[in-house]
């Protein structure tokens, strides 16, 4: 069995105007849904959307 896939939070919380965590990348939405997300969603969130998400926001 796999162990599960751990939050990305880095303790820094604060959403930007596009309603973005500026220490994860997350939005609102996924941080609050992340319990209640299989490990495909949650592996596709940090191995995809996320770096694209913080790509963008880096410039």
């Amino acid at each position: 069995m796999n162990p599960p896939i751990l939050s990305p939070c880095t303790g820094i919380c604060s959403l930007d105007a596009q309603g973005c965590c500026e220490g994860c990348y997350r939005t609102g939405d996924e941080i609050a849904g992340w319990a209640l997300m299989d490990d495909a969603t949650r592996r596709h969130l940090m191995d995809v959307v996320l770096p694209q998400r913080e790509a963008r926001m880096a410039g």
